[in-house]
């Protein structure tokens, strides 16, 4: 009989997880791009994937064409400047539709216009980015789990939800495998915010929902928690204290100083707490970049800066129940 044995090697299942990228195109090919990259076995997108605006690219009489993006005008001359226009309303996450000016007219009188081509420019770019995911990762093995947020429209969100897809896979209000041993559940719902966005709901109602998910999970020790909103005062949802009654809401300023506040919900804190699974996963709070650890769950919200085009992801690696290492990226 040896002195000596060797132990069992574990078992690491690599993670990455990124989210709120708000219809950047740049930014989800980055994540996309991650799991070769990184050398993942798994990523997952936390949700808010949409887009939030449809900028019309007017096309004027002599074949030039004109835009305003944020605020300002953009006159383009030449086809290689619309390109260039286009990408960049791309990488911003926005949507464009070339038009005439008498049709911007027409369909600014027709809200009910201007949201069908919304919804149907942004459906498009949702069900383009499933057909780069399974081109991209085709024969890989990498599985790609994705879910809507709070700003993703429910009809919007249909266009991620296809049958005999190889590596991408919508798993709201599903129980899914990320490996053998490890589970997850996703919620895509937030509480209320100012711009009463397209998938709010009340905190109890919010309750409701984790708690009708979390009785399918199999193991909450080997469990994930994939949860948009982020648990309330947990530095993972921290950001300004906003006046609701301005339009836009602005900052409350007291003694010259921001004023700071957690805006998560108290429901998926009390999950959490009540709970305790491995991992728990959050976003919608772009500029609260954190981890923590509930009890013994490590939760992390690795933030968002889609706008300018760099994916901001966390690299996870887990085992056993356990996770074994963290590690936030940017690029």
């Amino acid at each position: 009989m040896p002195l000596f044995s060797k132990k069992p090697k574990k078992k690491v299942t690599r993670l990455f997880y990124a989210t709120d990228i708000h219809g950047s195109e740049r930014t989800y090919r980055k994540f996309i791009n991650a799991g070769k990259f990184y050398e993942v076995d798994v990523l997952i997108m936390g949700g808010d994937i949409s887009g939030k605006l449809l900028i019309p690219i007017i096309k004027e009489e002599n074949g030039h064409y004109r835009a305003t993006v944020q605020g300002i005008v953009q006159h383009v001359t030449t086809e290689e400047e619309l390109k260039a226009l286009t990408e960049r309303l791309g990488i911003l996450g926005f949507y464009h539709q070339i038009m005439s000016e008498d049709e911007v007219k027409s369909m600014q009188a027709d809200p009910k216009t201007v949201e069908a081509l919304f919804h149907k420019l942004a459906r498009q770019r949702l069900d383009d980015w499933v057909d780069l995911a399974e081109t991209r990762l085709k024969g890989t093995g990498i599985k790609c789990f994705v879910t809507g947020g709070n700003d993703d429209d429910p009809e919007v969100l249909e266009a991620i939800h296809k049958e005999n897809t190889e590596s991408f896979f919508a798993c709201e209000g599903k129980v899914v495998f990320v490996d053998d041993d490890h589970s997850m559940i996703s919620v895509g719902y937030s509480t209320p915010t100012p711009w009463k966005t397209p998938r709010e709901i009340p905190d109890e109602k919010l309750w409701e929902f984790i708690e009708e998910m979390v009785a399918k999970v199999p193991d909450m020790d080997h469990a994930i928690f994939n949860f948009h909103d982020p648990p309330r005062d947990s530095t993972l949802d921290t950001c300004p204290m906003l006046d609701w009654t301005t339009d836009p809401p602005t900052p409350i300023v007291k003694g010259g100083q921001i004023v700071m506040a957690g805006a998560g919900s108290q429901s998926v804190r009390r999950a959490i707490e009540t709970h305790q699974p491995m991992l728990g996963l959050h976003g919608h709070i772009h500029e609260s970049q954190a981890v923590m650890n509930i009890g013994r769950t490590t939760c992390i919200n690795p933030g968002s800066e889609y706008g300018e085009g760099f994916l901001r992801g966390c690299l996870i690696n887990i085992s056993d129940g356990n996770v074994e290492s963290f590690q936030m990226t940017n690029g």
